[in-house]
């Protein structure tokens, strides 16, 4: 997915910074890429807890009378 960049301004701890540049690693795209993995972590987090009551309710019924497929089981 190709979208718009944008400048952003940031300070790093410089031996971080300069370890990097001598590796030449993208900064850009390793920010990135970090940024997309915590995103994710965190939209799956507030999905869990908005969800809570839903899954326990679930997992209740479920607990309760099985699952609709258990007879057809052949393990």
């Amino acid at each position: 997915m190709s979208t718009a960049k944008k400048a952003a301004n940031l300070t790093v701890r410089a031996d971080l910074l300069e370890e990097a540049r001598a590796r030449k690693i993208n900064l850009s795209q390793t920010l990135e890429n970090a940024l997309a993995a915590e995103l994710k972590k965190r939209r799956e987090a507030e999905w869990l807890e908005q969800n809570k009551a839903a899954i326990e309710a679930y997992n209740r019924e479920i607990a309760e009378h099985g699952l609709w497929s258990d007879g057809l089981r052949q393990f």
